[in-house]
């Protein structure tokens, strides 16, 4: 059985799809689920699941990544992952941080990689006129939002769509995708998947 340990910033919508995703014959269990905002309401969420949280305030260490990345770990590597998964975890992690988890560490983006690597991806969808949007699951590497894809999922853009409308149906289908990349993930099988909504 594989250990998880979910990265969250915020409201954990998809740290929550993860966790109520393992159960059963599910090849993983979560074991930790840790923030780097001590008011992230995701972190209540995990507690109610039953589900051992930590949080470190990233503000206090200023711009010393390395030492926050510190304290972070000690958490991380208390609860022994197999894998590490960044579910809207908002912070860019250093290189060292990276390759102490190469090939274990998981992350979901709201865009079909290779376009729109960082922020502000709905918006950049529509504003080149695309006719497709979606997210992806990828391993994460030192390179912002690279890494072998282990799955994406598409929503046709409709016409009329906002930046906001365009993100509340990719999140529909962020929920469906990161469970089942895990879940193929943690059986060993890096096959990208490809839905469709």
């Amino acid at each position: 059985m594989k250990r998880v340990a979910i990265l969250i910033s915020g409201g954990g919508s998809n740290m929550v799809a993860l966790v109520n995703s393992m159960t059963g014959d599910h090849p993983a269990r979560p074991v930790l689920v840790a923030s780097n905002d001590p008011a992230a309401s995701g972190l209540e969420k995990a507690r109610a699941a039953g589900v051992s949280t930590a949080a470190v305030d990233h503000r206090p260490f200023g711009k010393d990544r390395a030492g926050f990345e510190a304290a972070l770990l000690r958490h991380i590597e208390a609860a022994e992952p197999d894998i590490l998964c960044l579910a809207g975890f908002m912070r860019v992690l250093t290189p060292d941080f990276v390759a102490r988890f190469e090939g274990r560490m998981l992350n979901i983006h709201p865009s079909l990689l290779p376009k729109y690597p960082g922020l502000h991806t709905h918006q950049r969808a529509l504003d080149a006129g695309d006719t497709l949007a979606g997210c992806t699951v990828h391993q994460v590497t030192a390179v912002l939002d690279d890494g072998p894809i282990l799955g994406q999922a598409q929503v046709p853009v409709l016409q009329g769509d906002t930046a906001d409308t365009l993100a509340a149906r990719v999140l529909v289908q962020e929920h469906r995708l990161y469970p089942e990349a895990l879940r193929r993930f943690a059986l060993g099988q890096s096959e990208p998947i490809f839905l469709n909504a």
